[in-house]
């Protein structure tokens, strides 16, 4: 027989196979001579005769006017409760839905309502020619089934077979003329075997375009380019996007797409196109673009839809969320981002990567400060309940301080110009909000008498959870770590840590190191008091005087003998063994961070302050990391003070005169002496208000404001705000030898440079082999930039994959582009490394240093 039979024979055999008995209406008896062909001259409406379907073999009867006698000849086979396999065949009729004669058997087995034949012919045609040929061979309504079948017949002469899939492989007419446009190598074929008349008959067809008949094959794709592009992006317009002359009456000039099916294989050529030629596709794109006189100044960017044909339309976009943002509409310039963010320009290019994250980034802020805004409205007068909110897991006011911070640490490292009016809107709100928690937080302490019941006191962090503790323990003393920083260090902790816990604490005031490092030592639970030493000002404990940090030490070495005192930077810089050798059965180990505080108080600039400060909580994991290889298991994490650091410093209405009379210190946020005034917008508190044996007083900003002391950052400590007085207390049970291990060839990582000469590089990581055989779906894996094994460089940015906090989540089969930015710009080489994120497992590391050359 011939395909188009076939075909329809495997379909009723497919049915038969499934339900037994198929009955077949065909009211245009357009199957008849299928089915004499199948009965190959038997009368199946004398009865019923063998025959088969495909490879199913079945009863066909055929009907002949009489429901009755149909019922009547199929009774037999088909009473059981196991039926033969029957086909009756009915032509001429309609089914009665609802009084058919053969109800029973069609609810038993199944029916066919009006087989199309055409369609089955477009079906088997499809394997031979392309749609537009195949609209072309079926137009006609006078087609019979001999005329079909004709059709199929495949003769083996090639005569009326399509040109096009010849020279493309297939009959789809979209990835046909796709390929035409991204691949100018397909021009002598078409021109050889004469087929740019079907290629026009299938442009036109497929998407309503004409191209002219004498065209050179060059010109025909410039057209159809134009076409395509010019009407996706046409599609795409908003109600408001404002398209400025001459670009709009240049649109105007192009033809458009008049059908629905015309505009629907428009926008998939030119969704392939940038699928598959990429290259091409931005070449086309941007020249077609320069013609038309498009750009981000002649369309409204709130009027451009999910869809980014023109390299313009990214840059109109993010110009829109950032006038958006400046506007205070952040809802609205998230929804505009939604559909934007991973678009086709924005994915090719890190750089506008880097905008569109810090666009994010302030929306981000502007969602949470408009949050925070709102229920400081309601809060009371008890100031737990402002440290509740603060610290709250749901919805914790120390987002504010963390959506802040990732921002201005992300700008610190940015060489693209960021939109002014947004910043400085972004900046305003942070501001104002911190100022109405501060003042909020003040009046409610006042109100208090200075307590804050149930709040654990940070002189009880040592006798409360630090001495609890199994041996041997590390206390990390964090020099100015605020709570949100402690809080981003519990999500670094999950891979090495077996048990977290972390609960706020209250900084003793002032809220200065000298103070609160003091506060956290051993007995200062009992007799903790804040005093002058021939007026130099310190802590006390137990009488003993602490001024400085050799006071202290000389305490603690008193108090614990066989204790260790490291650094930070000691702990991760040395190797385990060094490390192991250090600490030997010490039972209590002192770790000391000031790279925050450092940083803060004498960096030449912000931008160098948020770099470092960025770092130090990687440098924390990697320190429990280093202590857990070694068998320290238990580890308690804090701080002396939080800070409060803006973009700027104060402006000078914000700038306090100082108390005056006999000062004993002075520091931008507080004021320790006796007499004197209190200046306006300060408040004053006697130290025997806050629990101290002393004759000072204490002063304090009743807001964000600073005294005038000198100094000119906007990083500030020593006051009452919540984000300098909230600390973390993080508790943790570590995996003891959770030194990371090593897998071969788990991720392939590769890279364009010989030297870093920028603070933003790429690198490029996918998964190797071995990660191919274990892990059968994406790997979460965490790229780093280390120089004498501390890190100098984070991930920012990335396309082709997730990025999030650090962590890339890498499908398998996918190459992502990895953006890291440069951090510490002082040193002179990097390696690379990619770890699990999960496990630590070492995945990949840089056989050899890569020099770092900024500058350059």
């Amino acid at each position: 027989m011939h395909p188009l039979h076939d075909y329809i024979a495997s379909q009723i055999g497919d049915r038969i196979k499934d339900r037994r008995v198929v009955v077949m209406y065909d009211k245009r008896e357009e199957l008849r001579p299928f089915f004499a062909e199948i009965a190959d001259g038997r009368g199946a409406s004398e009865g019923p005769v063998a025959v088969n379907f495909g490879k199913r073999k079945a009863s066909l009867y055929v009907f002949d006017g009489s429901f009755l006698k149909a019922r009547f000849a199929v009774e037999d086979m088909t009473s059981g409760d196991q039926p033969d396999d029957v086909v009756i065949y009915i032509p001429g009729l309609e089914r009665d839905a609802k009084g058919s004669l053969l109800m029973e058997l069609e609810k038993a087995g199944t029916f066919y309502q009006q087989p199309a034949l055409k369609q089955f012919a477009r079906l088997v045609l499809r394997k031979r020619f392309t749609d537009v040929a195949i609209d072309e061979m079926l137009k006609s309504d006078a087609l019979t089934y001999s005329d079909l079948a004709g059709m199929a017949q495949d003769n083996g002469g090639g005569e009326g077979t399509s040109l096009l899939k010849s020279i493309f492989g297939t009959t789809d007419t979209v990835a046909i003329v796709t390929d035409w446009l991204g691949n100018a190598s397909y021009d002598a074929d078409i021109k050889a075997k004469a087929a740019f008349g079907e290629l026009r008959d299938a442009a036109l067809a497929r998407m309503g375009l004409a191209l002219p008949a004498d065209a050179a094959l060059g010109r025909a794709r410039q057209i159809a380019v134009r076409y395509v592009l010019v009407n996706e992006f046409r599609s795409d317009l908003g109600a408001n996007a404002d398209l400025q002359k001459p670009a709009a009456t240049a649109i105007k000039n192009v033809p458009e797409a008049k059908t629905s099916d015309h505009h629907k294989a428009v926008r998939e050529v030119a969704k392939r196109l940038r699928e598959r030629h990429s290259t091409a596709y931005v070449e086309a794109a941007d020249k077609i673009e320069a013609e038309l006189g498009l750009s981000a100044e002649t369309v409204n960017g709130t009027g451009l839809g999910s869809i980014d044909t023109f390299r313009f339309e990214e840059a109109a976009v993010v110009t829109a969320c950032f006038d958006l943002i400046a506007s205070e509409k952040f809802e609205e310039a998230s929804a505009l981002m939604g559909v934007r963010e991973s678009s086709f320009w924005v994915s090719r290019e890190l750089s506008r990567k880097s905008v569109w994250a810090v666009c994010k980034l302030m929306v981000d802020l502007g969602l949470v400060s408009a949050a925070v805004d709102a229920t400081i409205a309601k809060a009371n007068g008890n100031p737990t309940t402002w440290v509740d909110r603060y610290v709250s897991e749901k919805d914790g006011w120390y987002a504010l301080d963390q959506a802040q911070r990732r921002l201005e640490a992300f700008l610190s490292s940015l060489d693209e110009e960021v939109d002014d009016k947004a910043k400085a809107k972004i900046r305003e709100l942070y501001e104002n909000t911190v100022r109405r928690m501060s003042e909020g937080f003040l009046k409610a302490l006042q109100k208090a008498d200075w307590t804050v019941p149930g709040v654990l006191q940070q002189t009880r962090i040592w006798s409360d959870v630090v001495a609890s503790r199994p041996m041997p323990v590390a206390y990390v003393m964090v020099d100015a770590m605020r709570f949100e920083m402690g809080h981003e260090l519990i999500g670094r902790l999950t891979t090495r840590a077996s048990e977290v816990q972390m609960r706020p604490a209250l900084a003793a005031l002032p809220s200065i190191t000298p103070v609160g490092m003091a506060a956290l030592l051993p007995a200062a639970s009992a007799t903790f008091s804040v005093v002058s030493n021939k007026d130099k000002l310190g802590a006390s404990i137990d009488g003993t005087f602490l001024p400085d940090l050799s006071a202290r030490q000389k305490f603690l070495k008193s108090r614990i003998p066989d204790l260790v005192d490291l650094t930070l930077d000691e702990v991760i810089s040395v190797g385990t063994k060094a490390l192991q050798k250090k600490i030997g059965n010490s039972k209590v180990i002192i770790i000391r961070s000031t790279e925050i505080d450092a940083a803060g108080e004498n960096a030449t600039t912000t931008t160098y302050a948020r770099r470092v400060m960025d770092n130090v909580v990687e440098d924390l994991a990697r320190c429990l990391g280093r202590l857990a290889a070694i068998g320290v298991g238990e580890a308690v994490v804090t701080a002396d003070h939080g800070h409060l650091f803006f973009a700027a410093d104060r402006d000078p209405s914000m700038r306090l005169d100082t108390p005056g009379g006999d000062t004993i210190d002075l520091h931008r946020r507080c004021w320790v002496g006796r007499g004197g005034a209190t200046p306006a917008g300060s408040v004053r508190v006697p130290g025997p208000k806050l629990g101290y044996a002393t004759d000072l007083d204490f002063a304090f900003p009743a807001s964000t404001s600073v005294f005038k002391s000198g100094g000119d950052l906007a990083y500030h400590h020593g006051g009452t705000s919540l984000q300098e007085m909230v600390i973390p207390v993080i508790a943790v049970k570590l995996k003891v030898d959770g030194s990371a291990k090593v897998e071969k060839d788990a991720v392939v990582l590769t890279h364009d440079f010989d030297a870093v000469t920028n603070r933003i590089f790429t690198v490029h990581i996918e998964l190797g082999a071995a990660s191919k055989d274990l892990f059968a779906g994406a790997r979460k894996v965490r790229p780093i930039v280390v120089s004498d094994d501390r890190p100098v460089a984070r991930a920012a940015i990335a396309t082709g994959a997730d990025l999030a906090d650090g962590v890339l989540v890498l499908p398998p089969a996918v190459k992502a582009n990895v953006g890291f930015m440069l951090t510490d710009d002082t040193v002179k080489h990097v390696r690379i490394q990619v770890l699990d994120a999960e496990t630590d497992a070492v995945l990949y590391v840089s056989k050899k240093d890569i020099p770092v050359r900024l500058g350059v």
